[in-house]
């Protein structure tokens, strides 16, 4: 059979053949299901693959995969000008081509390689809207340090323009990219594309530091208070602890320090303190209550950052399958 002729689940079919089973399940763990399934039936039903047809697949993904890096560091035309000088200009176009089917690169994307400081710098004067569409596209990191260094009132109205965003046509992006004298890729397909709503500024609310995480959502609940609800239901915050059954409590303890325990318990509720006490060894409570009492007074950003520390640690013990958290009703923490 000839190259031309394989569907895409064939080449991807023989790639992850010619991978071996060990590398092959790494990949697999990357694919939808969906994906996984419709493979699998082709690689049963893949009859035996010749050598040349093997070298031209694995040769094929080879220049995609460097099409791809090159994209990443320096945009299309920099990916087609190396390839050109590496395989010839019609080689090259074929394979930016074959990109362009099925790789869409998202608006701002010289943004998004600019350094937090800097874009906020950028950006910081743009109207609200401007600004909720940027941090819409850019990494939840990125976007959750210049969110921070918004005034308290800019936080919450782009945090709400961010959460009630659906879709964006590309004209407006075009717009928005014109006014920041950006380009807007040339690779964009000429359709409505999806960024900003509730996960979104979830994503960047998880990243933020905890003072302006308790300072976005309180002014939220003022001004919308189902979609305040919304978003708490979606994030995982430290009073959330109480929520927690007593086997994730006592895993999570083992994983911090007490300097942040300590420090995190100094402003904590009454409820989320006797959660914690509960589920210690009656002399490491009794420790813990006196390095508290003897500690004096602290900052509130030392508190708000080992509060953060701990979260983040629970957040990290639910991506690793180590506890895992209930949202939005889906009913009590199993560990």
């Amino acid at each position: 059979m000839a190259k031309g002729k394989l569907s895409g689940r064939e080449k991807a079919a023989i790639l992850l053949v010619s991978l071996g089973s060990e590398n092959a399940s790494q990949v697999f763990q990357h694919l939808t299901d969906e994906d996984i399934e419709q493979i699998t039936l082709e690689i049963a039903n893949l009859r035996r693959v010749g050598n040349m047809e093997q070298e031209m697949v694995l040769d094929e993904f080879h220049q995609m995969a460097l099409a791809q890096d090159f994209i990443s560091r320096g945009g299309i035309h920099y990916a087609q000008e190396l390839l050109e000088k590496a395989l010839g200009g019609e080689k090259a176009q074929g394979i930016i081509k074959r990109l362009t089917a099925s790789l869409q690169t998202r608006p701002f994307d010289a943004l998004r390689k600019t350094e937090p400081s800097q874009l906020l710098n950028f950006i910081q004067n743009e109207p609200p809207q401007t600004i909720s569409l940027i941090l819409a596209y850019i990494e939840p990191n990125k976007a959750a340090a210049i969110l921070a260094a918004l005034p308290a009132d800019l936080q919450a109205e782009v945090s709400k323009r961010i959460a009630v965003m659906d879709r964006t046509s590309p004209e407006i992006i075009k717009k928005v990219e014109a006014v920041l004298e950006k380009k807007l890729s040339t690779i964009l397909q000429n359709e409505y594309t999806d960024a900003g709503g509730i996960e979104s500024i979830v994503d960047v609310l998880n990243n933020v530091d905890r003072g302006t995480e308790k300072a976005i959502l309180d002014s939220l609940e003022e001004e919308d208070p189902e979609l305040a609800e919304e978003i708490r239901k979606r994030m995982f915050v430290f009073e959330d602890i109480v929520n927690l059954d007593n086997r994730a409590i006592q895993r999570i303890i083992r994983e911090i320090e007490n300097k942040d325990l300590s420090l995190a318990l100094k402003t904590a509720s009454q409820e989320v303190a006797e959660k914690i006490y509960a589920n210690m060894s009656k002399r490491a409570a009794e420790m813990l209550k006196e390095d508290i009492e003897f500690m004096g007074p602290v900052r509130l950003r030392e508190v708000e950052e080992a509060q953060t520390n701990i979260v983040n640690e629970i957040r990290r013990l639910e991506e690793s399958g180590e506890v895992v958290i209930a949202r939005g009703g889906e009913g009590d923490v199993i560990v």
